[in-house]
């Protein structure tokens, strides 16, 4: 899939601004993309420079939210009735070069990836928010990358959804 080429500037504006919630309502998103994946209903959103994933019972946001401290846990765990789930986090600074070369692994990853939506924001190609996700034994896990070209930050999330 060929990244989206975004015409409005980050919500967020650095990495440490990103909250972790679930169960939270749609926000207004820039792409998305609905897929099938180990049987069950997927939807990856664009937000600012933030993502939402839907699957199955969760409803995942990492996001600037009105009212929501900013920080995200390294780890984060719940159950969902016959669904287990399981987040991290990583939050890293590169130097210049390593941002550039690690920015365009996540972009050639997400432009070849058969499951994957990306969008780059205006003002830098690595400015970028990316989503893949996969089929994962008796379930599904996807990763997401948020790049901050100006702290030359990735925050870097894998989520895994397991069945019980």
């Amino acid at each position: 899939m060929s990244g989206i080429a975004l015409t409005v500037p980050y919500l967020d504006t650095d990495a440490d601004q990103l909250s972790f919630v679930l169960g939270r309502p749609a926000r207004e998103a820039l792409a998305v993309r609905d897929l099938t994946v180990g049987g069950l209903d997927v939807q990856l959103r664009l937000l600012g420079a933030s993502h939402q994933v839907f699957a199955g019972p969760v409803r995942e946001t990492v996001a600037c939210l009105p009212g929501v401290e900013g920080g995200l846990p390294d780890t984060a765990s719940q159950d969902f009735g016959d669904w287990h789930y399981d987040f991290g986090a990583r939050v890293r600074r590169f130097g210049p070069a390593e941002f550039s070369a690690r920015v365009a692994r996540i972009r050639n990853r997400s432009e070849d990836h058969p499951r994957a939506l990306y969008g780059v924001f205006p003002g830098s190609p690595e400015a970028v928010t990316a989503l893949t996700v996969e089929p994962d034994g008796a379930g599904l896990s996807w990763r997401t990358w948020h790049t901050y070209p100006q702290s030359r930050r990735i925050v870097a999330t894998h989520t895994r959804l397991e069945a019980r």
